[in-house]
């Protein structure tokens, strides 16, 4: 099977500008730019992969893309109308080496992705023909709940959500927490943090283009609505949740709680 993992990138946005090039203090103490550990993450997943993989950052800024080649990262330009990483994926793909059997678009802000995530949708969407696209979600701690409830109590967007139904297909995802969770309760059904990696069929991205936006991707922001919105199958990959939190750059705030999280991660690796 040949696989392309592709880490969309951009300096636009509005929550946190230029966050792929924010310097995150990792482990050993040296900060780097957070796209690099996104990049990490790609090259660990691709060794938990069957088959070819072939890993690319697909921008459409030049200094994105020059910081990118400065630290030996395969770069695609890409146009700068793509909406979303969706998008953007599929404008990468003719500039591919090889025609990919399927594509793992790695969001940019997810560096503390494990690479057995990536598998787990990789291995879903093999098995099962009757979805054109999945992704990934992990329960969501206590620690985390509190950290979106906290988010969402000051007016920021701390992370995405999911619901899906029993067999895994998915039902919604949403930047507010769903389902419902009065305060100081705890879910019945527990919350799902979605993890920003996707694996589609290259079939799926076309008709994703060809589809134009969908009105709830335009007001929640989740590209991935869009498949929903055409009456296309997602599947949802639940994982065990890693030994440590996931936390996505989306604020300025994330910054010290991933850098926490980097060393965190670090220390259990080395044991």
């Amino acid at each position: 099977m040949q696989i392309a993992i592709i880490i969309p990138a951009r300096l636009a946005s509005t929550r946190f500008p230029a966050k792929p090039l924010a310097p995150l203090v990792g482990a050993d103490g040296v900060a780097r730019p957070a796209i690099s550990y996104t990049w990490a993450a790609a090259q660990a997943a691709a060794a938990a992969l069957p088959g070819q993989v072939e890993c690319v950052i697909a921008t459409d800024d030049a200094r994105i893309a020059d910081a990118c080649a400065a630290m030996g990262m395969a770069v695609l330009m890409t146009p700068d109308t793509c909406l979303n990483g969706t998008e953007r994926c599929a404008a990468a793909l003719a500039g591919l080496a090889a025609v990919p059997d399927m594509v793992v678009n790695l969001q940019g802000d997810a560096p503390l992705t494990p690479a057995a995530m990536v598998a787990a949708g990789v291995e879903m969407l093999a098995a099962r023909p009757d979805l054109v696209m999945t992704t990934a979600v992990v329960p969501a701690t206590p620690a985390v709940l509190a950290h979106l409830q906290a988010d969402a109590a000051a007016g920021r967007v701390g992370g995405t959500t999911a619901v899906c139904a029993r067999d895994g297909r998915a039902l919604y995802f949403s930047k507010s927490i769903i389902p419902h969770v009065g305060p100081g309760t705890t879910p019945v059904q527990p919350v799902l943090l979605h993890v920003g990696l996707y694996a589609y069929r290259p079939a799926a991205l076309a008709d994703y283009v060809a589809a134009g936006p969908a009105p709830l991707e335009l007001q929640e922001g989740l590209e991935q609505l869009r498949f929903l919105d055409a009456g296309l199958s997602v599947g949802v990959a639940q994982c065990a949740a890693p030994a440590w939190e996931m936390i996505e750059l989306n604020n300025p705030t994330d910054v010290p709680l991933i850098e926490a999280e980097l060393a965190r991660r670090a220390l259990v690796e080395s044991r």
